[in-house]
């Protein structure tokens, strides 16, 4: 496909789905925050779209990630103005010119999928979509395992009971939680570190630091699930 669209909601990881691809397929990969490419210098957003696409191609295979793309490609009908409309035009013919560009996909991400134009959505643009959702509990576990794997956990730590009690949690609170609890272990410790920040941990410290259920527990307080 030319395109591919990633929809769902905020911190499921649809930016790191991007990235995979790009490092699995050994694609040069250029990435681009949608509200980025919008300048308040008129014919600014059209030209960077422009060099996005020519930087593709002189590096193809290549993988273009446009993250929220609905902030440069809203329905026109709703847009504020004739930059915007100049834009999504812009964007439209770059993609429909994709063919004679060599190896070289789009890949965007948004979380309103119908705030988008739905021209963008047509064969031979964004023909193909992907709904990347909250994680199921086998999601959780999977995505709690990756982020605990360097934690040093005590043995009443149990990640698959962590991942039931986590519902609605998407893979960016599952990575704010474990951090989070994490830092309950460095504060409790806190008393036995030197007051300079910027010196290191004791590797006695370090050896005897462990993240505990309550650790996790405290952390439940402060983390709350998106979904």
């Amino acid at each position: 496909p030319k395109g591919v669209l990633l929809r769902g909601p905020p911190g499921t990881g649809k930016t790191l789905i991007a990235k995979a691809v790009a490092n699995e397929s050994g694609a040069h990969f250029i990435s681009i925050n949608g509200p980025e490419i919008v300048s308040k210098f008129v014919g600014e957003a059209e030209k960077n779209l422009r060099k996005l696409f020519d930087d593709a191609e002189k590096n193809s295979p290549a993988i273009i990630f446009i993250d929220e793309i609905d902030a440069i490609a809203p329905k026109r009908e709703e847009s504020y103005g004739e930059v915007e409309r100049r834009i999504v035009a812009q964007l439209l013919a770059l993609m429909d010119g994709l063919k004679g560009r060599g190896k070289v996909i789009v890949i965007a991400a948004t979380n309103r999928p119908d705030a988008l134009d739905p021209a963008l959505r047509r064969g031979g643009r964004f023909d193909r979509e992907i709904e990347i959702g909250v994680p199921s509990k086998a999601g959780r576990l999977q995505i709690l395992k990756i982020h605990t794997r360097n934690m040093p956990l005590s043995k009443g730590v149990n990640v698959d009971e962590l991942a039931s009690v986590t519902h609605g949690f998407v893979g960016a609170d599952i990575e704010s939680l474990c951090k989070e609890a994490a830092m309950n272990v460095l504060r409790r410790e806190m008393p036995e570190l030197s007051a300079k920040e910027d010196e290191k941990i004791p590797q006695e410290l370090l050896a005897k630091l462990r993240v505990r259920k309550l650790d996790f527990k405290e952390a439940l307080k402060l983390v709350s699930p998106s979904a």
